[in-house]
Protein backbone atom coordinates (compact mmCIF):
# COMPACT_ATOMS: atom_id res chain seq x y z
CA UNK A 1 0.00 0.00 0.00
CA UNK A 2 1.06 3.49 -1.28
CA UNK A 3 0.97 6.62 0.88
CA UNK A 4 0.08 9.40 -1.30
CA UNK A 5 2.71 12.35 -1.90
CA UNK A 6 1.42 15.17 -0.55
CA UNK A 7 1.04 17.97 -2.36
CA UNK A 8 1.59 21.30 -2.41
CA UNK A 9 -0.44 24.30 -3.35
CA UNK A 10 0.66 27.13 -5.19
CA UNK A 11 1.35 30.27 -3.81
CA UNK A 12 -0.17 32.90 -5.23
CA UNK A 13 1.60 36.08 -5.17
CA UNK A 14 0.28 38.81 -2.57
CA UNK A 15 -1.87 41.12 -3.61
CA UNK A 16 -3.48 39.38 -6.42
CA UNK A 17 -4.03 40.43 -9.94
CA UNK A 18 -1.39 42.90 -11.74
CA UNK A 19 -3.22 45.83 -11.17
CA UNK A 20 -3.92 45.36 -7.39
CA UNK A 21 -2.35 48.25 -5.38
CA UNK A 22 0.53 45.98 -3.94
CA UNK A 23 1.60 44.59 -7.23
CA UNK A 24 1.45 48.04 -9.60
CA UNK A 25 2.96 50.58 -6.38
CA UNK A 26 2.63 54.05 -6.83
CA UNK A 27 6.34 55.68 -7.22
CA UNK A 28 5.69 59.28 -6.96
CA UNK A 29 3.22 62.20 -7.29
CA UNK A 30 0.66 61.88 -10.09
CA UNK A 31 2.04 58.30 -10.75
CA UNK A 32 -1.21 56.54 -9.78
CA UNK A 33 -4.74 58.07 -9.21
CA UNK A 34 -7.39 55.39 -7.50
CA UNK A 35 -11.04 56.71 -7.36
CA UNK A 36 -14.84 54.63 -5.91
CA UNK A 37 -17.80 55.62 -4.99
CA UNK A 38 -19.61 55.71 -1.76
CA UNK A 39 -23.21 55.86 -0.81
CA UNK A 40 -24.86 58.11 2.07
CA UNK A 41 -28.40 59.34 2.49
CA UNK A 42 -29.86 62.84 3.47
CA UNK A 43 -32.37 63.36 6.54
CA UNK A 44 -34.86 62.38 3.95
CA UNK A 45 -33.71 59.37 3.05
CA UNK A 46 -32.44 60.37 -0.74
CA UNK A 47 -29.12 58.24 -1.44
CA UNK A 48 -26.68 60.74 -1.86
CA UNK A 49 -23.23 59.27 -4.23
CA UNK A 50 -19.51 60.43 -3.03
CA UNK A 51 -16.93 60.33 -5.77
CA UNK A 52 -13.76 60.59 -4.52
CA UNK A 53 -10.77 60.67 -6.02
CA UNK A 54 -6.80 59.92 -4.15
CA UNK A 55 -3.08 60.11 -5.31
CA UNK A 56 -1.87 56.95 -4.13
CA UNK A 57 1.56 58.21 -3.39
CA UNK A 58 0.47 61.70 -1.85
CA UNK A 59 -2.61 60.16 -0.01
CA UNK A 60 -3.85 63.64 -1.25
CA UNK A 61 -7.99 63.85 -1.84
CA UNK A 62 -7.90 65.36 -4.85
CA UNK A 63 -11.85 65.66 -4.98
CA UNK A 64 -15.33 64.75 -3.26
CA UNK A 65 -17.88 65.48 -5.97
CA UNK A 66 -21.38 65.19 -4.48
CA UNK A 67 -24.77 63.98 -6.05
CA UNK A 68 -27.31 62.11 -6.74
CA UNK A 69 -26.45 60.15 -9.48
CA UNK A 70 -23.49 60.22 -11.47
CA UNK A 71 -22.99 59.16 -15.05
CA UNK A 72 -20.01 58.60 -17.46
CA UNK A 73 -20.01 62.08 -18.87
CA UNK A 74 -20.26 63.19 -15.05
CA UNK A 75 -16.96 61.17 -13.92
CA UNK A 76 -15.44 62.73 -17.09
CA UNK A 77 -16.55 66.08 -15.85
CA UNK A 78 -14.98 65.50 -12.50
CA UNK A 79 -11.77 64.22 -14.30
CA UNK A 80 -11.33 66.29 -16.81
CA UNK A 81 -11.54 69.21 -14.11
CA UNK A 82 -8.78 67.36 -11.70
CA UNK A 83 -6.48 67.19 -15.43
CA UNK A 84 -7.14 70.64 -16.10
CA UNK A 85 -5.58 71.93 -12.71
CA UNK A 86 -2.93 69.54 -11.71
CA UNK A 87 -1.86 67.76 -14.82
CA UNK A 88 -2.89 64.07 -15.34
CA UNK A 89 -1.94 60.79 -14.02
CA UNK A 90 -0.27 58.22 -15.35
CA UNK A 91 -2.52 55.50 -14.18
CA UNK A 92 -5.77 55.45 -12.79
CA UNK A 93 -7.02 52.43 -10.45
CA UNK A 94 -10.77 51.48 -10.11
CA UNK A 95 -12.95 48.58 -9.25
CA UNK A 96 -15.49 47.55 -12.35
CA UNK A 97 -18.19 49.45 -11.63
CA UNK A 98 -20.46 50.60 -14.63
CA UNK A 99 -19.34 54.43 -14.65
CA UNK A 100 -15.60 53.53 -14.71
CA UNK A 101 -15.80 50.36 -17.09
CA UNK A 102 -18.28 52.81 -19.89
CA UNK A 103 -16.67 53.00 -22.98
CA UNK A 104 -17.21 56.93 -22.67
CA UNK A 105 -15.07 57.06 -19.95
CA UNK A 106 -11.98 54.61 -21.29
CA UNK A 107 -12.17 56.10 -24.52
CA UNK A 108 -11.74 59.42 -22.70
CA UNK A 109 -8.76 58.60 -20.77
CA UNK A 110 -7.11 56.71 -23.50
CA UNK A 111 -7.08 60.24 -25.19
CA UNK A 112 -5.66 61.78 -22.24
CA UNK A 113 -3.72 59.15 -22.55
CA UNK A 114 -4.15 57.84 -19.25
CA UNK A 115 -3.56 54.17 -18.56
CA UNK A 116 -6.33 52.24 -16.23
CA UNK A 117 -6.03 49.71 -13.60
CA UNK A 118 -9.42 47.96 -13.19
CA UNK A 119 -9.01 45.63 -10.37
CA UNK A 120 -10.54 42.04 -9.75
CA UNK A 121 -14.02 41.95 -9.46
CA UNK A 122 -15.36 41.14 -5.43
CA UNK A 123 -11.62 41.99 -4.16
CA UNK A 124 -11.86 45.66 -3.16
CA UNK A 125 -8.60 44.85 -1.06
CA UNK A 126 -6.88 45.51 -4.72
CA UNK A 127 -7.80 49.21 -4.42
CA UNK A 128 -7.05 49.23 -1.10
CA UNK A 129 -5.20 53.27 -0.71
CA UNK A 130 -8.74 54.46 -1.83
CA UNK A 131 -11.15 51.76 0.68
CA UNK A 132 -8.40 52.67 3.35
CA UNK A 133 -9.46 56.23 2.44
CA UNK A 134 -13.40 55.54 2.03
CA UNK A 135 -12.95 53.55 5.58
CA UNK A 136 -11.73 56.75 7.41
CA UNK A 137 -14.04 59.24 5.83
CA UNK A 138 -17.68 57.28 6.89
CA UNK A 139 -15.96 56.63 10.24
CA UNK A 140 -14.82 60.32 11.00
CA UNK A 141 -17.93 62.34 9.16
CA UNK A 142 -20.57 60.12 7.23
CA UNK A 143 -21.49 58.11 10.35
CA UNK A 144 -21.35 61.15 12.63
CA UNK A 145 -23.41 64.00 10.20
CA UNK A 146 -26.57 64.37 8.87
CA UNK A 147 -26.90 66.17 5.75
CA UNK A 148 -30.22 67.96 4.57
CA UNK A 149 -29.51 68.56 1.79
CA UNK A 150 -26.91 67.57 -1.54
CA UNK A 151 -25.81 71.64 -1.06
CA UNK A 152 -24.97 70.92 2.91
CA UNK A 153 -23.10 67.52 2.37
CA UNK A 154 -20.83 69.19 -0.36
CA UNK A 155 -20.07 72.03 2.12
CA UNK A 156 -19.16 69.73 4.78
CA UNK A 157 -17.58 67.29 3.17
CA UNK A 158 -14.85 69.48 0.88
CA UNK A 159 -14.47 70.97 4.33
CA UNK A 160 -13.25 67.84 6.04
CA UNK A 161 -11.43 66.97 2.76
CA UNK A 162 -9.42 70.43 2.90
CA UNK A 163 -8.62 69.27 6.99
CA UNK A 164 -7.86 65.71 5.23
CA UNK A 165 -5.00 67.56 2.78
CA UNK A 166 -3.54 69.58 5.23
CA UNK A 167 -3.85 69.33 8.67
CA UNK A 168 -3.90 65.03 9.13
CA UNK A 169 -0.32 63.71 9.35
CA UNK A 170 0.04 60.21 7.65
CA UNK A 171 3.40 57.97 9.10
CA UNK A 172 4.12 56.44 5.84
CA UNK A 173 4.01 60.12 4.85
CA UNK A 174 7.37 60.79 7.34
CA UNK A 175 4.69 62.22 9.56
CA UNK A 176 3.58 65.26 7.55
CA UNK A 177 0.36 66.00 5.86
CA UNK A 178 -0.30 64.76 1.85
CA UNK A 179 -0.18 68.73 1.47
CA UNK A 180 3.15 68.80 2.68
CA UNK A 181 4.70 65.89 1.58
CA UNK A 182 3.19 66.72 -2.28
CA UNK A 183 4.87 70.30 -1.63
CA UNK A 184 8.09 68.83 -1.75
CA UNK A 185 7.50 66.33 -4.30
CA UNK A 186 9.70 67.00 -7.44
CA UNK A 187 7.31 69.01 -9.87
CA UNK A 188 6.95 67.84 -12.98
CA UNK A 189 6.26 71.29 -14.44
CA UNK A 190 5.96 75.21 -13.60
CA UNK A 191 2.82 76.04 -11.75
CA UNK A 192 -0.30 77.29 -14.04
CA UNK A 193 -2.46 80.39 -12.95
CA UNK A 194 -5.72 79.49 -10.69
CA UNK A 195 -7.71 77.69 -12.34
CA UNK A 196 -11.71 78.18 -13.08
CA UNK A 197 -14.46 77.23 -10.31
CA UNK A 198 -15.32 73.49 -11.12
CA UNK A 199 -18.27 72.60 -12.43
CA UNK A 200 -19.73 69.33 -13.19
CA UNK A 201 -21.07 70.79 -16.14
CA UNK A 202 -18.57 70.28 -19.18
CA UNK A 203 -17.94 69.33 -22.49
CA UNK A 204 -16.42 65.43 -22.45
CA UNK A 205 -15.05 65.91 -25.60
CA UNK A 206 -12.72 68.16 -24.63
CA UNK A 207 -9.09 67.56 -23.16
CA UNK A 208 -6.66 69.90 -21.65
CA UNK A 209 -2.97 69.40 -22.19
CA UNK A 210 -1.66 66.51 -19.46
CA UNK A 211 1.40 68.51 -17.33
CA UNK A 212 -0.25 71.22 -16.03
CA UNK A 213 0.31 71.69 -12.51
CA UNK A 214 -2.27 72.98 -9.59
CA UNK A 215 -1.89 73.80 -6.06
CA UNK A 216 -3.40 71.87 -2.84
Amino acid sequence: MQVPRKQHRKRRFPGGSENSCVRHRAEHKDHVWSYDFLTDRTEDGRQVRLLAVIDEYTRECLAIEVGRSFTAHDVIGVLQYLFAVRGAPQHIRSDNGPEFVAKAVCRWLEQAEVKTLFVVKGSPWENGYVESFNGTLRDELLNREIFLSTEEARWVIDRWRLDYNHHRIHSSLNYQTPAAYAAGCVLPAPATPAPPEHSRITNPDSLTQPGAKTGG
